[in-house]
């Protein structure tokens, strides 16, 4: 499947309309579950200031996509492990009595065959509605998330989301928006990636997207018949790159000083737990961390001298991510390696936060004021 991309930002057809805004109570609970390739999450919270609050939670890797690279179908077994985490988040919803939701499926059901016949099972077994977002639309909803970790000196920045399925890059141009509110900038692009020329606030201008039907899960898949490791690793990491072709808003080097990268996935917040030495996953203290080059190329390097069994045993990758983590770093190797730069910001957040933004924002109960 070749990468999905617009010939131009200023074509995309991305803007979202809302109508007057909706009356709503800023007290009120939100849900936003994102049903990936890999894994199934939900957050379940309450609009705080210009951010929100974290109420409940859920997490599970239910490998929905296991075997669709080669079958081109979701399996019985995978399904039937989606629909048991799923059941889990619709007793939460219930119990927190959240009205205002939006459910969402990613790569697995929009390439699945029996995707949309999924789905119809979802609504019966589990009593939820999801709804198959397109690529664009899962890549300026992790855009949004991100904006509290955009950098006011930032004048170009990148945001990749690296899923299970797929990876989004994003390029936008800040140059033109007062270095004080990039970050709100950022967070209108939740009505679309296509400025409102009517709007009175400066607007980020989304240079380039794509979206590679490549994630830490469908790259795995391709190259599982490879036995040796590090042959592996690397053939996964040029094949990567080489999807990456069509996408060069900017063949220059940028400076150092105003280009930022934001990374957001399990592959990135798992090799900067691993550079801090975690030993228990702390959220706080790696959202939000910025690493170098060198440092990301350090805890790559000791994946690689670990081996697959020294992986599945390190508390730090996690029993869930061990299978996943090296064709993770093999995307965020090639990164580092097509777009030269010195940093990576690190996003414990992604669509799921999106959502919660976008519903949040939409509906006006989120305060202005900086992030």
């Amino acid at each position: 499947m070749p990468p999905k991309r617009p010939r131009g930002a200023h074509r995309l057809p991305l803007k979202v309309e809302h109508g007057a805004p909706q009356t709503a109570d800023p007290a009120e609970l939100y849900g936003a579950l994102d049903l990936g390739t890999n894994a199934c999450r939900m957050l379940i919270a309450q609009p705080k200031g210009n951010q929100f609050h974290v109420i409940d939670s859920f997490s599970k890797s239910v490998q929905l996509g296991h075997g669709l690279e080669a079958s081109g179908k979701l399996s019985r077994a995978s399904m039937n492990r989606t629909i048991q985490a799923l059941k889990v988040c619709r007793s939460k919803l219930d119990k927190h009595g959240v009205r205002r939701r939006r459910l969402v499926a990613t790569e697995a059901c929009r390439r699945a065959a029996n995707g949309e016949q999924f789905l119809n099972t979802i609504a019966r077994e589990a009593g939820l509605r999801l709804e198959v977002i397109k690529p664009e639309e899962e890549a300026r909803l992790a855009v949004v998330s991100c904006a509290p970790l955009v950098s006011t000196k930032t004048e170009q920045l990148m945001v990749v989301d690296i899923g299970g399925g797929s990876t989004e890059l994003v390029w936008i141009d800040l140059s033109r928006v007062p270095k004080v509110d990039r970050p709100r900038a950022i967070m209108r692009l939740h009505t679309g990636f296509t400025p409102d020329p009517e709007s009175l606030f400066p607007a980020a201008r989304v240079v380039d997207w794509i979206s590679v039907p490549l994630g830490v899960a469908t790259l795995r898949d391709q190259f599982d018949d490879v036995d040796d490791d590090a042959a592996r690793f690397a053939l996964m990491s040029w094949h990567f790159e080489e999807n990456l072709t069509e996408f060069t808003p900017y063949e220059d080097i940028q400076d150092k000083a105003g280009f930022q990268i934001i990374g957001t996935s399990g592959t990135v917040t798992t090799v900067a737990a691993s550079h801090l030495g975690l030993r228990r996953y702390d959220r706080s203290k790696v959202d939000g961390l910025r690493m170098t080059s060198d440092q990301i190329d350090r805890v790559i390097r000791k994946y690689l001298d670990m081996g697959p069994a020294g992986r599945r045993a390190d508390p730090q990758i996690g029993r869930d991510r061990h299978a996943l983590i090296m064709s993770g770093s093999a995307i965020l190797q090639a990164l580092l390696r097509v777009w030269p730069t010195d940093r990576l910001s690190v996003a414990d957040r992604g669509l799921r936060e999106g959502l919660l933004y976008a519903q949040m924002s939409a509906n006006g109960v989120l305060e202005d004021g900086p992030f």
